[in-house]
């Protein structure tokens, strides 16, 4: 269950981190060393996807949601799941815990889900979906429910296109969640001095236009960590970020090159809404 961070401590992180620049709050420390046993097992599952397991070492699951503190009783919502990459990961770990897991998406953006638990009811058969954006339906995640809302390389979605909503995102992510409950962001990073018109088209985004959405919407910055850097990405090649693994857009066209260098440098940020 999600812990609250008291006022005074999450004051106490903040002018931490603004007193050390570059200065990273580890919050592994979060999950008992059972709890860590437990995550650091179902990651090591072989009910996983092997093409999934093989790229561990770009996303560091288990460092991740430790740091995250993603506990497995917890209401867990992952925004945007995509190819369950990791809802492999987070259902069987809270369906061990007592917790519940939620996939929050557009219809479309669910079959995958769906797949897995109609394929494997015993593992993911507790699923429960809602839509995302809300909109006028009445099928959504009750408002002050959730303990944790996860988001894995999406707001750079929400920020490109013709009708950008990563404002009512993270608005209708602040109402999920319960006072003190967290918001972890993982995405792919674009340089501070990069190009602001490059997050329209590249798959990139800069901390601080993800700090900014998440604090207008109301929440505070706990922490970010270095788990998901990747210093050889220069974050500018020919067609953004999915010219890298796993997508690998050029092809054959400089693959051992692209593949050297691996998946992109993102950011890990943990977000807290305020008590």
């Amino acid at each position: 269950m999600r812990h609250a961070i008291a006022g005074s401590a999450l004051v106490a992180v903040l002018a931490l981190g603004a007193a050390a620049a570059g200065a990273f709050a580890d919050k592994g420390e979060a999950l008992s060393s059972a709890e860590r046993k437990t995550l650091e097992q179902v990651v090591a599952s072989p009910t996983r996807t092997p093409a999934n397991v093989a790229r561990d070492k770009y996303r560091h699951p288990v460092e991740t949601l430790a740091f995250f503190g993603v506990e497995p009783d917890d209401t867990v919502v992952e925004m945007w799941p995509g190819g369950g990459w990791y809802t492999e990961i987070l259902a069987p770990y809270v369906k061990h815990g007592g917790g519940t897991y939620y996939a929050v998406a557009p219809e479309k953006n669910l079959a995958k889900v769906r797949e897995l638990a109609a394929a494997k009811p015993a593992l993911y058969g507790h699923i429960r979906t809602a839509p995302f954006p809300i909109g006028s339906s009445k099928d959504v995640v009750p408002a002050g429910t959730a303990d944790v809302v996860l988001t894995f390389r999406n707001v750079h979605n929400w920020q490109m296109g013709d009708k950008p909503f990563a404002d009512d995102a993270f608005r209708q992510i602040y109402a999920m969640l319960k006072p003190g409950g967290v918001l972890g962001v993982v995405d792919h990073r674009l340089p501070e001095n990069g190009d602001a018109a490059r997050e329209k088209t590249s798959g990139y985004v800069k901390v601080s236009t993800v700090r900014r959405l998440a604090e207008k919407a109301g929440f505070r910055l706990a922490g970010e960590s270095p788990i998901n850097f990747n210093p050889k990405d220069t974050a500018d090649w020919p067609d953004g970020v999915w010219t890298l693994p796993p997508v690998l857009t050029k092809g054959a066209v400089d693959r051992e090159k692209y593949v050297a260098i691996g998946e992109s440098d993102r950011m890990t940020l943990k977000f807290v809404k305020p008590l």
